[in-house]
């Protein structure tokens, strides 16, 4: 099963994340499918870069979304 998830990227006490397709039995770390975007909370506003259109397609496939990738894609662009 697939599942967009956030793989953990930046340093101690400061926290990037990448947008992941992964198959959902391994770890995040572990080799990504593809890379949909990136999540950046420390900036101020967070800072985000995601292909909604790749990822509804992967949606669309059977992938499910994390928690709180769901709540990233529901975000309004701004």
């Amino acid at each position: 099963m697939l599942k967009i998830r956030l793989r953990r990227t930046g340093g101690t006490n400061a926290p990037a994340y990448r947008i992941v397709v992964s198959d959902s039995r391994r770890t995040p770390t572990a080799m990504v499918i593809e890379e949909l975007g990136y999540y950046d909370p420390t900036k101020n506003p967070p800072l985000l870069e995601l292909d909604v259109d790749k990822a509804n397609a992967w949606i669309a496939k059977g992938a499910t979304a994390s928690g709180t990738v769901g709540k990233l894609l529901a975000r309004p662009k701004a």
